[in-house]
């Protein structure tokens, strides 16, 4: 029999509704800061309008829901689930009001391409948009990287256990520490410090290429902001081909790298144990992973002799495939070139790095690499089960982070949530086949925002149909959160229908 929703359900989902809202209201400071600072007024009333809705709605639902009564797993579930969809609403008011997008619904779409660090973009007219809003389009994905759940965790949520809760539902699976709020709090160290380093790394690089010093600081917090946080957007519409430097493009293959990496690995390597790199099951798996994917895209390019050189094809090639891999989007050709100058064999490597994704815990989105490591271990132990005598008692060992045992539970889990993202994958290349775009495209496109990356062949611009502006939306949304909590929110609303 299904239950449905008491009242008191409703104040606790609303409550922590609340400090989600309050806090997205907090970061709109930022803009604002930077803003006053660039003396940009009309933005500066942008942002300040957008403050003042949220600061009010998150006031009026903390009132009215007030309660002590901590989250249980359906509350957690569903406040994670709503919390990304409001979040994607409350930060496009800003961007709507900037003036570059056609319309609410595109602003919508950049907005959760951002927080969900999927990186497709329906901003018109990059190379003029304000400080503040190109700041805030950055932004939103450093905080989507982490978790912007996570932010809640850190600093506003009081209970251990309602705050775990919340932290398993955004689509993250271990804790760092025995605290789940010092957890949320050492993944914000941690990416602080990266973001003091990284800005300083890539706005040097830019100002000895001849970028004036502010704004080659700018550019290298922005694009670090989106490379460790394996977003893809970037200040200019050509993307990080924008700057043609060699030495920017290798030093945004070591952010995106670091982004798609665990933080418990990141943990791990900072307390002194340079050793787990080399051991762990998620590092090796991506290795492998990315050597496979490369074969293929090389293989496809040289036969296309597009990239006659070494260096052009690790320029366009590698940087392509690492790009895809971790889940980042950053892109050094126009989308056009990919259905003009690359083969299917070299589009199907770009797919397949998409659709698998880096580490879990990361900043990256799809598959991930412990869960492609788990299912070949399973793989393997079938084989193994097969082949010896009956009676034998097979035990199958994985090391992450510590020696560990494979249970039946955590062979069960990878392989429910690969298949699921495999089906959102091809469901959504369906659909754009449905529009009246190629297979090819439409399963390039759908991957890509289903697994969170950001690279587009073109099929992503203002003037697509909104009916698949919309599909990309929920993709970009139940793939950031890994389908979980969206299938909870969706029997929650069954369960308010037609539950007893």
């Amino acid at each position: 029999m299904i239950l449905r929703p008491q009242f008191s359900d409703f104040k606790v989902i609303g409550f922590y509704l609340s400090k989600l809202v309050i806090g997205v209201a907090l970061f709109m400071v930022l803009p604002m800061a930077v803003a006053f600072l660039a003396k940009e007024l009309n933005p500066l009333y942008d942002f300040f309008i957008s403050f003042l809705a949220c600061l009010i709605l998150g006031s009026i639902l903390y009132i009215v829901c007030y309660t002590k009564e901590e989250a249980r797993w359906s509350h957690g579930m569903v406040v994670v689930s709503l919390a990304w969809a409001l979040a994607a609403i409350l930060g496009a008011l800003p961007l709507f009001l900037s003036g570059h997008f056609n319309s609410f619904l595109d602003a919508v779409f950049e907005a959760m391409s951002g927080f969900t660090t999927s990186g497709l973009t329906l901003a018109q007219d990059l190379g003029h948009m304000s400080y503040a809003h190109n700041f805030w389009r950055h932004l939103m994905m450093f905080l989507g990287g982490q978790g912007i759940v996570v932010i809640v965790l850190a600093y506003f949520v009081r209970g251990a256990t309602g705050a775990f809760r919340l932290y398993v539902g955004e689509g993250r699976d271990e804790r760092l520490l025995p605290d789940i709020r010092q957890t949320a709090r050492f993944i914000w160290m941690v990416s602080a410090v990266y973001l003091v380093l990284g800005t300083l790394t890539l706005g040097i690089i830019l100002f000895f290429e001849g970028m004036p010093f502010l704004k080659s600081i700018f550019h290298g917090v922005c694009i670090f902001m989106t490379g460790f946080d394996t977003g893809g957007f970037a200040p200019q519409q050509q993307n990080v081909m924008y700057y043609h430097s060699l030495a920017f493009e290798i030093g945004t293959l070591m952010v995106m790298l670091l982004g798609a990496i665990n933080f418990k690995l990141h943990y791990v390597l900072w307390t002194g144990n340079r050793k787990e790199i080399w051991r762990n099951i998620e590092t090796r798996t991506l290795f492998f992973a990315i050597m496979f994917a490369f074969v293929l895209v090389a293989l496809g390019l040289s036969k296309m002799h597009v990239y006659p050189t070494a260096l052009a094809l690790f320029r366009k090639g590698f940087y392509h495939l690492i790009s895809a891999q971790t889940g980042t989007g950053f892109q050094v050709v126009y989308s056009d070139q990919f259905v003009n100058e690359w083969n299917g064999l070299s589009l199907a490597g770009l797919i397949l790095a998409m659709s698998l994704g880096g580490c879990i815990c990361s900043t990256t989105g799809a598959i991930k690499m412990l869960r492609i490591g788990i299912i070949t271990k399973t793989f393997i132990s079938d084989v193994k089960r097969h082949i010896s005598p009956a009676l034998t008692v097979l035990i199958e060992k994985m090391h992450h982070i510590k020696d560990s045992i494979l249970t039946d539970a955590q062979m069960r889990s990878a392989c429910l949530v690969t298949i699921a993202y495999i089906v959102v994958y091809v469901t959504g290349a369906v659909i754009g086949m449905l529009y009246g775009y190629p297979f090819v495209e439409s399963l390039f496109e759908s991957t890509s925002a289903a697994a969170n990356v950001g690279l587009s062949c073109g099929i992503t611009n203002p003037g697509m149909p909104d009916g698949l502006k919309i599909v990309y939306i929920v993709q970009m949304w139940a793939g950031r959160l890994e389908f979980m909590s969206v299938f909870v929110l969706i029997g929650f609303v069954v369960a308010l229908i037609k539950g007893k």
